[in-house]
């Protein structure tokens, strides 16, 4: 009964997905979506053009649209940096364990919240909004005091605790949007096969929503990927991650090597880049499936 209903579960999940992602539409509106999606992608292009222009094409009056005489030597400003290598392996390790520990924590907290019953339970939830609507600017501020006053400031666990403000409470709600449409048939039955609370969620609820992990560790990274503010404020110079790196390398008072920069980000946006297309299909199932109970 169970295998059947988790077979049921995983077949519509990936419907809904497929629906997403293939929707049914008319001439109209595909050529619609076609100008909206060249329109959405040409600040990118924009990017990878100045990427390879010479410094002096970027601020000519006269600018090509097309880079007519292309150039890699802006990409070398990035290689030959040694710092920003460094922060390339910060961004690595603090998104990795941002991702991490956020999936894990949120896992944890939304099976609580959706398949158990206590006081408080409500509260949490609420609270979990309410901490949403406080500016990241305000909330940097108490962090700071918090992680100076225990010692943990200038580290990397300081930073990924800060970057878990924000993806625990979203990665949570997804997650127990999820467990909510798991019948309570699977719970029972694992139960009764002698599995514990903690069994049952690594062995029968994680896997069967795991979409839903993958779409909450991608955020997670993600927003480990491309912060600034907080890794400035609380990592030290020497765990600083990319987007610090870029912009103390490349942008200085008057000036900006705008061409190495474009080139820089470039290169730092292929890591997500190569993710969301890997994992696009989990991406997608899982964010369907947050959104539908039942």
């Amino acid at each position: 009964m169970s295998i059947l209903t988790s077979a049921r579960l995983r077949r519509r999940s990936r419907q809904v997905g497929e629906g997403i992602t293939n929707p049914s539409l008319g001439a109209f509106g595909k050529l619609g979506l076609t100008a909206l999606a060249l329109f959405g992608l040409l600040p990118v292009y924009w990017l990878v053009a100045t990427a390879f222009m010479h410094r002096e094409s970027v601020f000519a009056s006269d600018r090509p649209f097309f880079p007519l005489d292309p150039t890699l030597e802006n990409f070398s400003a990035f290689f030959d940096n040694s710092t920003l290598l460094a922060n390339l392996g910060n961004s690595i390790l603090i998104s990795a364990g941002t991702a991490i520990v956020s999936v894990l924590v949120s896992g944890l907290l939304a099976y609580s919240l959706s398949k158990f019953r206590y006081r408080g339970r409500n509260a949490i939830m609420v609270m979990f909004l309410v901490g949403q609507l406080i500016p990241g600017a305000l909330l940097l501020v108490t962090l700071y005091l918090m992680f100076s006053s225990a010692g943990l400031l200038y580290t990397y666990t300081a930073v990924i605790l800060a970057y878990m403000t924000f993806t625990l409470p979203l990665s949570a709600f997804l997650l127990k949007g999820i467990i909510d449409g798991l019948p309570d048939e699977i719970i029972e039955a694992a139960k009764v096969d002698g599995l514990s609370n903690l069994a049952t969620l690594f062995r029968i609820v994680f896997p069967l929503v795991a979409p839903g992990l993958v779409t909450a560790g991608m955020f997670a990274f993600m927003r480990g990927w491309s912060d600034l503010l907080f890794s400035l404020t609380l990592a030290g110079p020497d765990k600083q991650t990319l987007p610090v790196g870029l912009t103390t390398a490349f942008i200085h008072e008057g000036a900006a090597d705008w061409p190495a920069l474009m080139a820089s980000s470039v290169i730092t946006s292929l890591p997500l880049a190569v993710i969301f297309v890997a994992l696009q299909r989990y991406f997608v199932s899982g964010l369907a499936a947050g959104a539908v109970k039942g």
